[in-house]
């Protein structure tokens, strides 16, 4: 913006926006409006091309009733999904405010009652599981799992199976399969028997790549039994089919040394509680809180066994307002941590935030999340070897005995699959791998051979794909040539040419290369790491010059590291039941769950926030906030 003056808007002074685009100066000031400026981005700017202009024009037109038809079917389905989407209980139809707020809108639209909604629900679920069927069917990628198990409210043990997959667009899709009733005993055949029942009824034996689990003992003997059945079906006879859960390693790794500080833990979550359990006594905190300049609080977060990062968050909040937390525990009788116990918690705290970044990293839901596992398992190793981050005494005993766990997981070997996936992230490629091993190894022939042994895979898999490839390529010319045989129109013929033509160039390219594809993209330079860098579009921006291992691409990078994408059907499934829905099925809870997850939009925003797939976002497209998002 320019500067501010009392001078009129003839002068040279006169306050001037600038456009983004082709950095012409255009005046600003409340007398002269914006129209100017959306005329300058709707016609005239030099620099703005058709789409982004069109999405512009899009975006400011007013919306009128002028052509509207009322068609009472689409109405219906709509409101099926709104139900759905936002887990609303059925019942919620027969509301009076309800129906009298819908009649305002369109009086001649007939609101079905409770049981109808239902049926129609259950309907929609299975026209979307018959078209879900049908992607899976054509999907010339393989499929990644993730599975874990819950309880629900009404002590029915279920078990979810969610499909991560990467389509030919390089979009990445996760798609929950299964949210089926298990029954006890949750042994490892019970899950292996439920996880081939589940890729049977969807057709996808054939394409399953890896699935990952936590550290259970019933998922490794599921795992073992998978392989130990059906290694004929799998790749590398299930070699690398068992990843287990980071985030749960991580969990590991902290929550069972975090007994260390377990009893200033017990003390702080007693005394959050004593103060959460009262008005009065949460209005007397606040008083306290607001007289040392800290804002209030409504409640506070307690922490749940199973999630270690549950507990940090309560040991932090309890760090922000500590010296309110000490006054009121002298003040009114009760016990807080000590002045030690204080600083104990606090060095602890700054250790453990680079497991908090750890497990946020690995637990990115419909992003893809394998190329980081190498750096993550070196950021965390450094954390506990690194003398700098020890700083007392308290610190090295708590590292010492991460250090043990550390190794039995990780330091030991790990699947080979993940580290793959890294090599195929542009930004590291054999680079990283090398760095990685020098960090890791005890020796120079340790280096070699660990390096050695992950180039070898690459080559394994590099030639599997290769005949994936081929196969597929043939598999189009072959239809091209039935379908140009049975199509008289020329246009039609001219473009089935065009599509063997570029198989035919394809083949003579690979043909003249005197390196393969993997050693040209190794050869070359790293890209730039970036926060914006996206990983899938640079393999879709360049599947032409490496067709085989942006086929590879595909099939590592949709590998889950942590199973929260499973988990968050649980949250879901919670929900959905709850006190007054518990007499729900488990074929229409299984229906719900499934039919919210296929309707979660790609470009909503929040689909990478756990637990917030059920919030409403309302898209503020006011002009001038748009004026804002498109001019300085």
């Amino acid at each position: 913006m320019g500067t501010l003056s009392a001078r009129g808007c003839n002068d040279r002074w006169c306050p001037k926006t600038q456009c983004k685009y082709c950095s012409l100066r255009l005046t600003a000031t409340k007398k002269s409006g914006t129209s100017h400026l959306i005329n300058h981005i709707a016609e005239s700017c030099p620099a703005i091309d058709g789409d982004a202009r069109i999405n512009f024009l899009a975006t400011i037109k007013k919306q009128t009733g002028e052509g509207f038809v009322f068609v009472p079917k689409r109405s219906r389905e709509l409101m099926v999904r709104f139900f759905i989407h936002a887990e609303v209980p059925f019942k919620k139809i027969e509301d009076p405010y309800f129906l009298e707020w819908v009649e305002s809108m369109q009086p001649t639209f007939k609101v079905v009652g409770c049981q109808t909604l239902r049926d129609d629900a259950f309907n929609l679920y299975e026209r979307m599981r018959e078209d879900l069927h049908a992607e899976l069917h054509n999907l010339d990628s393989h499929v990644c799992l993730t599975s874990d198990m819950w309880t629900s409210i009404q002590n029915i043990g279920y078990m979810v199976v969610t499909a991560h997959y990467i389509d030919r667009e390089f979009n990445i899709k996760k798609k929950i399969i299964s949210f089926k009733e298990l029954k006890y005993p949750h042994t490892g055949f019970a899950i292996e028997e439920a996880i081939m029942s589940c890729l049977t009824y969807w057709g996808i034996r054939s394409k399953l790549f890896t699935i990952t689990l936590d550290n259970a003992s019933n998922n490794n003997s599921a795992c073992q039994e998978l392989i130990k059945n059906h290694k004929n079906a799998l790749m590398f006879e299930g070699q690398h089919l068992h990843v287990r859960c980071c985030a749960h390693i991580l969990n590991i790794l902290v929550q069972d040394d975090m007994k260390i500080i377990k009893p200033t833990i017990h003390k702080l979550r007693e005394l959050l509680k004593h103060l959460d359990s009262s008005v009065s006594r949460m209005q007397d905190f606040n008083s306290m809180a607001n007289s040392k300049n800290l804002p209030s609080k409504l409640s506070f977060s307690f922490d749940t066994p199973t999630r270690w990062n549950s507990t940090y968050k309560m040991i932090v909040e309890g760090l922000m307002y500590r010296s309110v937390l000490d006054s009121y525990a002298n003040q009114h009788g009760e016990v807080a941590p000590t002045e030690l116990e204080w600083q104990k918690v606090e060095s602890i705290c700054a250790f453990l935030k680079v497991f908090e970044e750890a497990t946020l990293s690995v637990s990115a839901d419909r992003k893809p999340t394998a190329h980081r596992f190498l750096p993550l398992v070196l950021q965390i190793r450094h954390a506990l070897n690194d003398p700098d981050w020890q700083t007392s005494d308290i610190l090295k005993v708590l590292a010492a005995a991460m250090l043990s766990k550390f190794v039995k997981y990780w330091d030991s070997g790990f699947n080979s699959a993940l580290v793959i996936a890294t090599m195929l992230d542009p930004r590291r490629k054999g680079d990283y791998l090398n760095f990685f091993y020098e960090k890791t190894s005890n020796s120079v022939t340790e280096i070699v051979e660990k390096v050695g042994s992950a180039e070898d895979w690459l080559k394994d898999y590099y030639e599997k794909y290769e005949g994936f490839v081929r196969r597929n390529d043939e598999h189009m010319l072959s239809h091209s040539r039935e379908g140009s045989s049975s199509v008289g129109s020329p246009v039609l013929g001219k473009r089935k040419l065009e599509e063997e033509f570029a198989l035919y160039k394809s083949r003579r390219r690979t043909a003249r290369q005197t390196k393969s594809e993997f050693a040209i993209y190794l050869e070359e330079d790293v890209e730039e790491d970036s926060e914006s860098f996206d990983v899938l579009d640079w393999w879709k921006r360049h599947a032409q010059k490496f067709p085989v291992l942006s086929s590879m691409a595909r099939d590592f990078l949709a590998i889950p590291l942590s199973t929260v994408s499973s988990e968050l059907a649980f949250s879901c499934g919670g929900r959905i039941l709850g006190d007054t829905r518990s007499s729900l099925t488990p074929e229409m809870l299984e229906a719900l769950i499934c039919a919210k997850d296929w309707l979660i939009k790609a470009n909503d925003p929040l689909i990478n926030i756990p637990g917030a797939e059920g919030i409403i976002v309302i898209n503020d497209s006011s002009i001038n906030v748009l004026c804002i998002s498109i001019m300085k």
